[in-house]
């Protein structure tokens, strides 16, 4: 789909090369510019390691080129900036005025490449010097507030989150303007900053705060507007229930011998359920403890209740395969399975998975090829 685009990739760690990952998925040729001798960061960040690199580095790197360009030198400085001529698409990640500095920021570049798409990723926006770590945007961005148990520290989440949702905004922004560009000729400056992506996907818990002036809090596994919507205990261990409707509660007191819940003024309704949550577990758990976890999904799903075990990322992998979702592609010369690119095309699937590369693995090719291409 995006075969003949060149992406020059300037990005690093994880928000960028994310988003120039599914750049690659797509068929971009992607040219990541890399420190001599260092390499991204994430080569470093270990364990685990492969057996090249680290499992950090090749979850954002598949399938791109690596060039060694020390920007402080001349030399290397003249390459870089004739790599962004010629490009597609150029994605940043520096410190504000880092590039601008060294001749390869926006105005720069589209001075010489006026059909160029630029994608700046910050952490707090242009006008901050405020380092993007993700950690640090969980923090003041809000999400560790209502991530946890309401009686405990606010912690943040298992994953780089907020670097995530930001790449595939850097993603969107990236393809929109590439298909302008296809109407008008011309590029132009994509910006994405990670404290606007993670306000952007604060959805409904966002939403509370702008329709109420309050700041919504920590509830745990349970749902500020949804009940049962949480994990209850059972014999054995914990179920997740996600009880979206009215219906679906009625099957799942049903499927729990509790037939007469739903009449109860308390629960008839999920605006009850929800004033009345504490009560409402109380009458479900004594019933749930009677069998295991496996067994309730089991009922659970023959009555139409959405409900699954609490899992693992193993277990979740196994899932997907046992649902024909194909979750892994291997890429084959000593390099480790990769997740497979999240979307399914009907006419256009991806081509081809490449290994993540070596460091400085494509230097001659780049500078041979890709620096000296100017943008048609």
């Amino acid at each position: 789909m995006l075969d003949g685009i060149v992406v020059a990739d300037f990005s690093r760690v994880l928000a960028g090369p994310l988003a120039t990952v599914m750049l690659a998925d797509l068929g971009a040729t992607v040219i990541k510019v890399e420190r001599p001798g260092v390499g991204d960061d994430t080569r470093q960040w270990g364990p685990p390691w492969t057996a090249a690199t680290s499992a950090y580095f090749e979850a954002a790197n598949r399938s791109k080129l690596s060039v060694e360009l020390d920007l402080d030198d001349p030399r290397d400085l003249e390459v870089a900036v004739n790599l962004a001529a010629g490009a597609d698409v150029v994605v940043e990640n520096f410190r504000t005025g880092a590039l601008d500095a060294r001749g390869l920021g926006y105005d720069a570049v589209a001075e010489r490449n006026p059909s160029v798409v630029y994608c700046s990723i910050s952490g707090f926006g242009p006008d901050s010097s405020l380092p993007g770590y993700d950690f640090l945007v969980q923090a003041v961005g809000g999400l560790m507030s209502i991530t946890g148990d309401p009686q405990a520290r606010p912690v943040k989440v298992g994953v780089a989150l907020v670097d995530v949702l930001t790449s595939k905004d850097a993603v969107a922004g990236i393809l929109a303007a590439l298909l302008e560009r296809a109407t008008s000729g011309r590029g132009q400056h994509v910006r994405v900053d990670l404290l606007s992506s993670l306000l952007g996907s604060l959805a409904n818990q966002a939403a509370t705060y702008l329709a109420t002036g309050t700041s919504p809090g920590r509830l745990g596994n349970q749902h500020p507007s949804i009940a049962p919507y949480e994990t209850l205990e059972c014999a054995d261990g914990q179920l997740a229930v996600a009880c979206g409707n009215d219906a679906q509660f009625r099957r799942l007191a049903e499927a729990l011998g509790l037939p007469t819940l739903p009449e109860d003024d308390r629960f008839r309704t999920n605006p009850a359920r929800v004033a009345h949550r504490a009560e409402l577990v109380r009458e479900l758990e004594p019933a749930l403890r009677r069998a295991g976890v496996d067994e309730w999904v089991g009922v659970l799903e023959r009555a139409g209740v959405p409900a699954g075990r609490v899992g693992d990322v193993g277990s979740a992998f196994e899932l997907a395969a046992r649902l024909g979702l194909q979750p892994r592609v291997s890429l084959g010369d000593d390099a480790m399975d990769q997740v497979r690119h999240p979307v399914t095309y009907s006419r256009t699937p991806v081509r081809e998975y490449r290994r993540p590369p070596r460091l400085g693995e494509h230097n001659a090719l780049v500078r041979t090829t890709y620096a000296s291409r100017r943008s048609t």
